[in-house]
């Protein structure tokens, strides 16, 4: 008898769905949870090496760079063997390379390493496992990924002070071999993504020639390169990434320009971290009451963003910088899980894991130029106004690209955000059926259908 595989006509929104989150969610306290706590190792890498504080921070802009450029070849390697396989893989590598970093005796072995090795890792995890989530779940998208993004915010406030209770107890290598160990835990979470099939993913392959170029194309997307609505939305993340880590960089050392200590000028960190939290649980929640288009609540997210950057020089009194500092981390967390939220509702489900890798490696720009921009205008003037007010205008900018978008002064539910003659989204602006409507009866959500030998596995 044939194997055959469940097809569900559209995403189950829910069930072991919320494992995957759970999976997630762990799997983005392990990778971005270490990268933001990553400073404690600075410290020790600094005085042990004896090097400059700018050749010690390449480390982590190495692997960075590699976690958001590398993004598309981990999304053409799901699409391919699924996520499961992916991710376990992601996670070998991100712990290999921190453990092998405990034995490092020259910079270019940290590089190496944490930058490369470890940074391959993480590409491998982040892109696919939030894809698959987002393939679970339709209604509940936007809460699901909510959750599953407060594994950051958590753990940014708890890696910290743990990481630091390591290298006093352990000094730095045997801090980082029991990293190491908890981000081993990674391939434990890729075990728990299962494969799901759905419909749109069963297209009749190509033949020939033309079956070859097109397996390719959509493998890494590169289809969506002429998706217009798609690269817009692109373009306006981009600007949004280049101010937005610029407080994770320079809030301290404004605090400390304005003459406030060193336990004061952390704390900023502290509470914007657990505002951050706070507001991608709140965003999550406004995503799934559906009381909002998802569109209009990332443009009034990202506008707060980057007003509440652009005040920062303001904030000459302590009291007031921390009310902006809670703002900023409330407004910058909220908006991340509608940022992943709103791609299928652009692209289709089925596009999923290419857009998620093509927009990581694309937005990765911003997020390189915009840190050395902010330091190069401190140079130039002096202080950090001028950094923290062009931020926000890369912010404010990416929020005008965003009401450019199809369909965006619509006041429906779901209308289209995407181009008609693109190919390959979601039909959103069709009407949906109204509550208590007759629905399509005596039909499962699933059907089962022979497994083809060379389908390419879903996840």
């Amino acid at each position: 008898m044939p194997c055959q595989t469940v097809v569900h006509r559209e995403p189950p929104d829910g069930g072991w769905g919320w494992v995957v989150v759970l999976a997630a969610f762990i799997q983005s306290a392990l990778v971005f949870g270490v990268i933001r706590s990553f400073g404690v190792f600075f410290v020790e890498f600094v005085e042990y090496f004896d090097e400059l504080s700018r050749r010690i921070s390449w480390i982590t802009s190495i692997g960075i760079a590699m976690q958001q450029f590398i993004s598309p070849v981990s999304s053409a390697l799901s699409t391919r063997y699924g996520a499961r396989p992916v991710v376990m893989a992601g996670g070998f590598f991100s712990s290999l390379g921190l453990f092998l970093a405990s034995f490092a005796t020259r910079l270019i072995h940290l590089y190496l390493c944490i930058g490369l090795l470890s940074g391959f890792g993480w590409a491998l995890v982040f892109t696919p496992s939030m894809a698959s989530m987002a393939r679970y779940f339709k209604a509940h998208r936007t809460l699901a990924t909510g959750l599953a993004l407060t594994g950051v915010g958590l753990s940014s406030f708890a890696f910290s002070p743990l990481f630091q209770l390591l290298v006093d107890t352990y000094a730095w290598r045997g801090a980082l071999m029991i990293v190491a160990g908890m981000s081993f835990n990674l391939v434990v979470c890729g075990a728990l993504i299962r494969p799901l099939t759905l419909k749109e993913d069963l297209a009749g392959p190509a033949k020939g020639a033309e079956m070859g170029l097109k397996k390719f194309s959509a493998l890494f997307g590169l289809h969506l390169l002429s998706h217009w609505p798609f690269m817009r939305f692109v373009l306006a993340i981009t600007l949004i990434n280049t101010g937005y880590f610029i407080p994770y960089v320079h809030l301290v050392a404004r605090a400390r320009e304005l003459g406030f200590d060193e336990y004061q000028a952390a704390f900023l960190m502290s509470i914007a971290a657990v505002a951050d939290l706070f507001g991608r649980l709140f965003s999550g929640w406004l995503g799934n009451s559906q009381t909002f288009r998802l569109i209009h609540i990332l443009v009034t997210w990202t506008t707060l963003t980057g007003i509440s950057l652009v005040l920062i020089p303001w904030g000459h009194s302590y009291p007031l910088l921390v009310a902006i500092s809670l703002c900023y981390g409330f407004f910058s967390g909220a908006l991340t899980p509608v940022v992943f939220s709103i791609i299928p509702e652009i692209v289709g489900i089925k596009n999923i894991f290419s857009s998620m890798g093509l927009l990581q490696m694309i937005e990765s720009i911003g997020g390189l130029l915009g840190a050395p921009l902010s330091g190069f205008l401190r140079d130039v003037t002096g202080d950090y106004i001028a950094s923290f007010l062009t931020a926000g205008s890369f912010i404010l900018a990416g929020s005008l690209v965003l009401v450019t978008l199809p369909g965006f002064s619509a006041c429906s539910a779901r209308p289209a955000l995407q181009d008609p003659e693109a190919g390959g989204g979601a039909l959103l602006g069709s009407t949906p059926v109204p509550v208590g409507a007759p629905q399509p009866q005596d039909s499962p959500s699933y059907e089962t259908v022979p497994k083809a030998e060379n389908a390419f596995p879903s996840s």
